[in-house]
């Protein structure tokens, strides 16, 4: 598969292209997170990028909230801005700033006391 696809990919076929581990985390969740290994940290192998989830006391909510941030980070890597067209002045603008440029130097000329 390309590289700028991967975030297309149903949720099993992503896991499978990924290393699952599982560890302990702090915060909130005291004792009850401490004891059990509940977060997940999840490494997509063919693209090295890394996630974590460890915001619940679950470990299959935490595997859902790292396959979703995961999928987030690969579709932002994924994603290219469209090819940009150069534009050219219209003959109207082109017109308007030599007119100005044009008022603007006879001004300076006024002031300078060399006046047309």
């Amino acid at each position: 598969m390309e590289a700028g696809g991967w975030h297309l990919l149903e949720d099993r076929a992503l896991l499978a292209q990924c290393d699952v581990q599982a560890h302990r985390a702090s915060g909130p969740g005291g004792q009850h997170r401490n004891k059990a290994e509940t977060a997940v940290r999840l490494v997509h192998l063919p693209s090295g990028v890394s996630v974590e989830g460890k915001d619940e006391r679950s470990r299959t909510q935490n595997l859902r909230i790292a396959l979703a941030r995961l999928r987030h980070k690969l579709e932002r890597r994924a994603y290219r801005p469209p090819p940009r067209r150069p534009t050219k002045p219209s003959r109207a603008s082109k017109e308007r700033r030599l007119d100005a440029k044009k008022r603007k130097g006879r001004k300076k000329a006024l002031r300078r006391g060399h006046g047309e």
